[in-house]
């Protein structure tokens, strides 16, 4: 895509009227911070899981129709998936998208500095998932203050990553070309600081499947030698594959947890399933693994002469950010700077790494982040499926500081600074970045047409993307329904009610920061 016709197109305007501007953009930032925290605190509160994000969803959304933004629901087939568009004419077309969904497990009253779930055993956000869309329509309402006043052509798109810790959606939004008419995406991830980065991310791409072996039923005790079980296959398949992990390069990573192990005891289970994700740094590593696994499961399956048959059920390519946007937010990000903690926000979070175990007790950072170069050599970790993303269009993610450093990760102590001036202050900070950024792609149309440039003749030289699912493949959308129409009850008992209270701190009774003695 070249876009350099949109320097001509638009006003010209000098870099010191630019820095004007983005100065107001960040006192606009400033000026929502409490739009920014009822927001924050209100998707806490619904603590959805992926797929389910319905109240999130409806929350969301309402919020930008009502600042006249278009809303488009049911993306690629997922009733929670939305894009929400706003233009001012022609311009570049910037896309704002970042996570909504929580995790299992993981409620947890906020701004306390030890284990204690709003509802036991139910979701929360333990990644922080609940922030990034709110930093993005902070980021998005200020730029377009701004846009209609100075006539500002452009266009302005949010969308959210339904069911990101599934990694289950944005791969089917590149397949249904929900990105090809986008010019460049900047996406926002909870963070421990606020920074940036570019080239390939440290971190894995990865492929989920869930296996199912269908065999016969029989009384497990009077006729056994009729059954045919199908949980046999599936345990079958798993020490199968347990032992090709000894032999998988140090890159790779897999884990999976059992689906469907069978009805009960006495019964020979006609039916089971076991759920994989295969990790490597690469494409190709991706799909040796998925091929090696689906010829175990066969294996599985001859030897307990049951039926085998497998799903998709997420893909996340491996992610690439881009240079010039990279660069270009990091400039941004130093003039913005880090958030000013109070002793409060520090005795939370040097509290909670205590009680966890951290091997540094320090609390939240003071100094900012260096600009990310690309890895001298590839790290395996985590996924996120920005990564298809960012195979088909300019984009980075941006990291800010609203978690506390030194945490496992996928854990119920994730989600303590998640509802607390912490992530308050860290979304105020980061929205300030995005909205400058923003700016600057607006207004010097040229840097899209070099980040552009990079995508197509360094990134994308010599690395072609590949779906890892087809044009059959459907969204599971059905997963984490039953967990949710089980907790969500009781959740709903603990929405937060920004009509009647000052934050969701204020509501739950929790004096900030309850620490133990």
């Amino acid at each position: 895509m070249c876009l350099s016709h949109f320097s001509l197109a638009q006003k010209k305007i000098s870099q010191k009227q630019i820095d004007a501007l983005k100065q107001e953009a960040m006192q606009l930032v400033d000026a929502d911070a409490k739009m920014s925290q009822v927001m924050v605190d209100k998707v806490f509160s619904f603590a959805e899981l992926g797929f389910q994000e319905i109240e999130s969803s409806k929350y969301l959304t309402g919020i930008l129709a009502d600042n006249g933004f278009e809303i488009k629901m049911g993306a690629s087939g997922i009733p929670t998936a939305w894009f929400a568009t706003w233009s001012n004419g022609e311009g570049p077309v910037i896309a704002l998208g970042s996570d909504v969904d929580d995790i299992p497990k993981a409620s947890q009253y906020p701004g306390v500095a030890y284990h204690k779930p709003i509802v036991e055993g139910a979701p929360g956000h333990g990644e922080g998932h609940n922030a990034g869309i709110p930093l993005n329509i902070t980021a998005a309402l200020a730029v377009k203050k701004i846009m209609e006043r100075e006539n500002i052509g452009g266009t302005l798109i949010l969308w959210p990553g339904i069911a990101e810790e599934l990694v289950a959606s944005k791969a089917w939004f590149v397949r249904d070309g929900l990105f090809d008419d986008i010019d460049i995406c900047i996406f926002t991830h909870v963070g421990n600081n606020l920074g940036v980065s570019y080239g390939a991310a440290s971190g894995t791409g990865l492929i989920s499947v869930e296996y199912t072996f269908s065999g016969e039923a029989a009384h497990a005790a009077g006729a056994p030698w009729r059954g045919k079980s199908a949980l046999d296959a599936a345990e079958l398949m798993n020490v199968g594959w347990n032992y090709k992990r000894e032999h998988l390069d140090p890159l790779k990573r897999s884990h999976s947890v059992f689906t469907d192990g069978g009805d009960q005891p006495n019964v020979v289970p006609s039916k089971a399933s076991i759920w994989y994700y295969f990790r490597d740094v690469k494409y190709e590593g991706i799909m040796e693994m998925y091929e090696a696994a689906n010829k175990i499961a066969q294996g599985a399956a001859l030897m307990t002469d049951t039926e085998m048959t497998s799903k998709i059920l997420g893909t996340a390519w491996p992610r690439h950010f881009n240079k010039t946007i990279a660069e270009q937010m990091y400039a941004n990000i130093l003039k913005v700077g880090l958030p000013d903690w109070s002793e409060a926000d520090q005795e939370l979070a040097k509290a909670v790494q205590t009680e966890l175990g951290a091997t540094k007790i320090e609390g939240l950072p003071t100094k900012l982040d260096t600009l990310d170069l690309p890895a001298k050599e590839l790290r395996s970790g985590g996924s996120d499926d920005i990564g298809d993303v960012s195979w088909v269009l300019p984009t980075v993610t941006l990291r800010f500081p609203s978690n506390i450093p030194g945490l496992p990760g996928h854990h119920w102590a994730n989600a303590i600074a998640m509802a607390t001036p912490i992530a308050h202050k860290g979304v105020t900070a980061g929205a300030k970045a995005e909205a400058m950024t923003i700016l600057d792609f607006l207004l010097k149309p040229e840097l899209v047409d070099e980040a552009w440039d990079y995508f197509k003749n360094v990134q994308t030289k010599e690395t072609e993307y590949k779906p890892m699912i087809s044009t059959d493949d459907e969204a599971p959308v059905y997963l984490n329904k039953r967990i949710m129409d089980q907790f969500r009850p009781e959740l709903e008992k603990f929405y937060f009610d920004e009509t009647k209270y000052d934050t969701y701190l204020e509501q739950l009774g929790v004096k900030y920061p309850t620490v133990k003695k």
